[in-house]
C-alpha cells in the first residue's frame, strides 16, 4: 500500500490535462541543460568537464569518470542528478591529473561525451547551480476527445500564456519517492522506529522524501483552495532567487503585486525542528497536514531535522509549445530543485515510452 498521495492526483491549478501523449520513447525526446550561474575560474587544482550523456544517471557517469582519471569517486563532484532517460548536459569536476588528461573518448561508447574540459578552484557542490533548461517532445499526442484541431490550438496557447503568468505549483515530482512510492513507504518505517540502522545515504534519501511528501500535501491544499501563488495572511515570503524569507500578519496591495511580479512566492515547510514560522490559518493548515501522517513530523525532528522553507510556485521562463509533425514540443527553464514534470502536469496527461519511471 503506498502511503503518498499520487503524483498524477495532486490538483492542478490551471485545470485538466489538454490531451494524452507519450514521454521518453527515445532519450532524445528529453533533452535538460544545466546552468550553473557562473563560469569556471581558468585557473586553480581542480578541472571542470562539460559533459553530455545519453540515456544515463548521473552518479553512473561519476564512477566512468573517477575511473578513466584514476581519482575515488567520491572526488569528482557535480551540481544535481540529472535525468537518466534524456539526454542532458551537466558539469562534473574531479582533482586536476598529475600527468596528461585522460582520453576522454574512450567513454564515448557509453554513452559519454566530454565536450570541454576548463581549470577551476575547488570541487563542485551538490546545489551549486541557477536551474536547467528543457526540451520535451510529446509524441503521438491526442487531444481530449471532441475538440476540433483548431479549438484545441487556441486552448493549448491560453494555457500557456496563464502559465507563463503565474507559474505552475512547485510539487516535487514522483521520482522522488522512489518506484511506486516505496521511499515513502520505508520513510514511515524509519520515523516509526521500525528500522534500525540503515546507512547515512538510505536514511538521507527517506527522510528527504517524507519531508517532500508533507510539502506536496501542505501545497495541494493550497491549490484546491486557489491562494498558491498569491500572500496571505501569516504567510512566509520567498525573495526570489534566495533563500531568505519574511513572515507577513497582512497582505497590501505591494506585497501582491510583488507576488504577481514574481519577486516574492508564498512558501511551504520543509518539516523539521522547531515551530513552522507562518502564522494564523497559514500555520494551522501546516500542523493539520504533519498530524495527517502520525509520526512524522515528530520523527524529523527526533531525526534532527530543521525547519525550512520551499516556494509553493515555481515560475516557468521562456515557455514556448509548438506542434510538431509526430506531436509536441515544449522549450522552458526552471529555477533549481524544481522538476519538469510540475510544467507538464499542468499541460497534458502521458504515458512512459519505455520500461521503468521516469526522472527529473
Amino acid at each position: 500500500m503506498t502511503i503518498g498521495i499520487p503524483f498524477r492526483e495532486l490538483p492542478r491549478a490551471h485545470g485538466g490535462p489538454l490531451g494524452v501523449g507519450r514521454l521518453r520513447v527515445d532519450p532524445a525526446d528529453f533533452v535538460v541543460e544545466e546552468e550553473l550561474g557562473f563560469a569556471p575560474d581558468g585557473s586553480g587544482e581542480h578541472r571542470l568537464l562539460w559533459v553530455r550523456k545519453t540515456d544515463a544517471n548521473t552518479e553512473w557517469v561519476a564512477r566512468r569518470l573517477a575511473e578513466l582519471a584514476g581519482v575515488r569517486t567520491a572526488d569528482v563532484g557535480f551540481a544535481g542528478l540529472k535525468d537518466r532517460r534524456a539526454v542532458t548536459s551537466q558539469w562534473f569536476s574531479l582533482p586536476a591529473p598529475k600527468g596528461e588528461m585522460p582520453d576522454w573518448s574512450r567513454l564515448a561508447s557509453q554513452g559519454i561525451e566530454v565536450l570541454a574540459v576548463h581549470a577551476h578552484r575547488r570541487k563542485l557542490r551538490r546545489g551549486s547551480l541557477k536551474g536547467n533548461r528543457f526540451c520535451i517532445r510529446v509524441r503521438a499526442f491526442d487531444p481530449q476527445p471532441g475538440q476540433p484541431p483548431e479549438s484545441w490550438t487556441t486552448g493549448f496557447q491560453r494555457r500557456l500564456a496563464e502559465i507563463r503568468r503565474r507559474g505552475v505549483p512547485n510539487y516535487f515530482g514522483e521520482q522522488r519517492f522512489g518506484h511506486g512510492g516505496a521511499n515513502l513507504n520505508r520513510a514511515d518505517a524509519l520515523l516509526q522506529g521500525g528500522l534500525s540502522r540503515p546507512n547515512r545515504h538510505q536514511r538521507g534519501i527517506w527522510l528527504s522524501a517524507a519531508r517532500s511528501e508533507l510539502f506536496n500535501r501542505v501545497l495541494a491544499r493550497r491549490v484546491s483552495r486557489g491562494d498558491w501563488d498569491k500572500p496571505v495572511p501569516g504567510d512566509c515570503l520567498n525573495l526570489a532567487g534566495s533563500h531568505s524569507y519574511f513572515c507577513v500578519e497582512s497582505v497590501d496591495a505591494e506585497l501582491t503585486a510583488r507576488c504577481d511580479r514574481f519577486d516574492l512566492h508564498p512558501t511551504g515547510p520543509l518539516w523539521g525542528r522547531g515551530e513552522p514560522p507562518t502564522r494564523g490559518d497559514v500555520q494551522a493548515l501546516e500542523r493539520e497536514t504533519a498530524a495527517s501522517l502520525p509520526g512524522w513530523g515528530e520523527g524529523l525532528e527526533r531525526f534532527g531535522l530543521e525547519q525550512e522553507r520551499r516556494p509553493l510556485r515555481v515560475a516557468v521562463l521562456d515557455l514556448d509549445g509548438t506542434a510538431v509533425s509526430d506531436g509536441l514540443e515544449l522549450r522552458f527553464s526552471l529555477p533549481a530543485g524544481a522538476y519538469a514534470t510540475a510544467v507538464l502536469r499542468e499541460l497534458i496527461d502521458w504515458e512512459t515510452g519505455h520500461d521503468g519511471e521516469p526522472s527529473d
